[in-house]
């Protein structure tokens, strides 16, 4: 399955679409070498803030700043609520299969998604069985990552619902453009992104235990070495509560407490950045120092909230994604709005026997991986990388799906040479409580290396300011 290019600026015929008239306009009269200074000033002030991102593995340091392209990615308002309209479903289908998974399982009963995928995979969590939550809410904060195919048609890529990260670099992306360029700003109805920490906050309270007036609300963090430790620190300050590491709580009597300077201060709501397996050492990873003791004890008694909830891991594993559809459809009675990327799923005996001789035009994913990593993109690989990633493949079919090789839409991008198109995606972030909010636009990555479908930071990959434009 192939695709023809698409670019984000400019129609196939060379001319600039209607969205971005204004800003190309704007663009051409713009001094080659002023876009260039404009670039390094982005670049000096997000190291004086401290925007840099961890990359696991690295020799030359544990830090780098993530590359800001000072080219937005605009999207005209009427698409923007057809996505968004398609973003609220899914995430409603994706709450109510959690709520439903760690409840009746009606969709295993009624063989919609075979059990085994289910029950026998590690993201299932057979603690959280039975267990009730404020609103019925399990993934409080989605990231979805959405793709457009070289037809112009956007499709999901993966959700992310665990702790899906990248909103920090969202808001500091507008600022700076704002900061850069206001002048931009007077001549596009741009929709706002600033008052998504008011949103979190809001929406976090919300689900607060027993609907708690004034609930406290505290951000759980792995601590400063973790990758998006710039982001914790962020969001905890812009939100007006306190940054936390393991260690500042404990449980008593089945209630989360924090040391404080002034005694032990109860805690109703924890937002946590942490991985379920290092939450709770007596109930998952004995050896864990970064979660809390007992706190599972006390999310089972109802005196707590965490957002996200314990298990949502089973809601976005690669080997479940295929199913969303059928989710959709099981759940709201409604035909889903946004497509899935087309998937062979490798624990099937059949699909895998479909795949393997075409491993050299696929995308093959490892279903519990993240940041770009324990994948093979088949066109870029050599004949000896696609023969290993077969081995792997034949020794554990069932930790593997594929998916065609998408010519990703292309946004026209600042790097050495000048503006140059790079691949793009785009996530945006759903919030879900008593309501369900999309914040407009998302964060938009870009893969900088030309040619690469990579766009995740910890690969390289950098980001721009996603603009809505209001109608």
């Amino acid at each position: 399955m192939s695709f023809p290019k698409f670019d984000e600026m400019r129609a196939a015929d060379g001319s600039v679409r209607e969205h971005y008239a204004a800003f190309q306009a704007w663009l051409a009269q713009q001094p080659a070498e002023h876009l260039a200074e404009k670039r390094r000033e982005a670049d000096l002030l997000f190291h004086r803030l401290g925007i840099t991102f961890a990359v696991y593995g690295e020799e030359q340091g544990t830090e780098r700043l993530i590359p800001f392209d000072i080219v937005p990615r605009i999207l005209p308002a009427a698409e923007w609520r057809e996505l968004e309209t398609g973003l609220r479903q899914r995430v409603r289908a994706l709450n109510a299969f959690l709520g439903d998974v760690y409840g009746e399982q009606a969709i295993l009963k009624a063989g919609r998604i075979p059990s085994e995928a289910i029950l026998t995979n590690a993201q299932y969590r057979p603690e959280m069985q039975g267990i009730r939550l404020p609103t019925d809410t399990y993934a409080h904060v989605a990231g979805v990552d959405i793709v457009r195919d070289g037809n112009g048609v956007l499709h999901v890529l993966e959700d992310n619902l665990r702790v899906p990260s990248g909103v920090s670099y969202m808001l500091e992306d507008r600022r700076m453009m704002m900061r850069l360029f206001p002048e931009l700003f007077s001549k596009h109805a741009v929709a706002p992104v600033e008052h998504y920490p008011e949103l979190l906050s809001a929406n976090l309270r919300s689900v607060a235990p027993g609907g708690l007036e004034d609930p406290t609300v505290v951000l759980l963090t792995p601590g400063r070495y973790n990758s998006a430790y710039f982001e914790h620190a962020f969001l905890a300050q812009q939100m007006g509560v306190e940054l936390v590491e393991g260690q500042d709580l404990f449980v008593r009597d089945d209630v989360v407490y924090m040391r404080t300077t002034r005694g032990p201060q109860r805690v109703d709501v924890i937002y946590r950045r942490i991985d379920d397996d290092y939450l709770d050492p007596l109930a998952f990873r004995p050896d864990s120092t970064l979660g809390v003791a007992g706190l599972m004890t006390a999310y089972r008694a109802g005196t707590v909230t965490i957002a996200n909830a314990v298990g949502t891991g089973i809601a976005d594993d690669k080997s479940i994604y295929p199913y969303v559809p059928d989710m959709i459809e099981f759940y709201l009675g409604e035909k889903p709005l946004l497509a899935n990327v087309p998937t062979w799923t490798l624990r099937d005996p059949e699909q895998l026997a479909e795949v393997l001789p075409r491993l050299h035009e696929l995308v093959v994913k490892e279903v519990h991986g993240a940041g770009g990593y324990g994948m093979l993109i088949g066109p870029a690989s050599t004949k000896a990388q696609i023969e290993d990633f077969r081995k792997k493949i034949l020794a554990h079919p069932e930790r593997y799906i594929a998916q065609p090789t998408l010519a990703l839409s292309t946004c026209p991008t600042f790097v050495e040479q000048g503006l140059a198109p790079r691949h793009i995606d785009l996530r945006p972030f759903v919030l879900s409580g008593r309501d369900i909010q999309v914040v407009p636009g998302g964060l938009t990555r870009v893969a900088l290396p030309e040619g690469s479908l990579v766009v995740n930071s910890s690969q390289g990959g950098g980001t721009k300011d996603t603009w809505v434009l209001e109608a």
